[in-house]
C-alpha cells in the first residue's frame, strides 16, 4: 500500500482524541516500515542515483534488503508490541500496533518487491500474485479499494477528530494519498495518441 494510506489506517485503528502522544506514536508506527526506504532513497539521489537506479537496482540489493528485512519484521514488531502491552505503555501499544498493520497489510500486496517480514526466523519473502501498484497484478483494481478504504477512514476520523489541526492532517493525508491517482487519471483518460 502506498504510504499515506498506512497512515490512515494506522490513526483510524489507533488515533484517539485527547491522546497526543498515542495519536503521535500511532502515525510513526504505521510510517516506521517505510521510513528507511524514503531515507535510504533520498540519500542516493542526493549522492547522484537516478530514481530508476535506486528503485531498479538499489532497492534489491542485499544491504538494502537487510535494512528492510529489520523494520518489516513481524517479530521486532511483535516483541515491541508484547513488551509495550505487559508494561502497559499505550503509546508503545499504538506504535507497535500500527507497524504490524502496516506490514500486515504489506504481506500480500507485494509481487516481486516484498520484503523479508519473518526475519530473523528467515529471510523468505513472500511473492504474492498481488500487487499494490502494478497493473500486470491487479494493481489497478487493489488501488482503487485502497483510496475507497482511505476515504472511508477518513471521514470516520474526521468524525472522531473535531479540531482544525487534525482535520488539516486527514486532509493532508488523503490529498496526498488520492492525488497522483486523480492526477494520473486525467492524464491517461484519452488513451493512446
Amino acid at each position: 500500500m502506498n504510504t499515506p494510506a498506512h497512515l490512515i489506517i494506522g490513526a483510524a485503528a489507533f488515533a484517539r482524541p485527547d491522546a497526543t502522544k498515542v495519536n503521535i506514536a500511532a502515525i510513526f508506527g504505521a510510517l516506521a516500515p517505510d521510513l528507511s526506504l524514503y531515507v535510504m532513497s533520498i540519500g542516493a539521489m542526493l549522492m547522484g542515483y537516478s530514481a530508476g537506479e535506486v528503485f531498479d537496482r538499489l532497492y534489491f540489493t542485499d544491504a538494502w534488503q537487510q535494512v528492510f528485512a529489520i523494520d518489516n519484521s513481524f517479530f521486532v514488531w511483535g516483541a515491541i508490541l508484547a513488551l509495550s502491552w505487559w508494561r502497559g505503555v499505550a503509546w508503545g501499544v499504538a506504535m507497535a500496533g500500527a507497524a504490524l498493520l502496516h506490514i500486515g497489510l504489506d504481506f500480500p500486496l507485494h509481487h516481486d518487491d516484498g520484503r523479508a517480514h519473518f526475519w530473523p526466523i528467515s529471510d523468505w519473502v513472500f511473492e504474492s500474485p498481488i500487487s499494490y501498484w502494478d497493473p500486470r497484478h491487479h494493481g489497478g483494481v487493489v488501488g482503487a479499494f485502497e483510496i475507497l478504504l482511505c476515504i472511508g477512514l477518513s471521514v470516520l476520523l474526521w468524525r472522531r477528530f473535531k479540531e482544525l489541526w487534525p482535520r488539516i492532517g486527514i486532509a493532508v493525508l488523503l490529498i496526498a494519498e488520492a492525488a497522483p491517482s486523480i492526477i494520473f487519471g486525467l492524464m491517461f483518460a484519452g488513451g493512446p495518441s
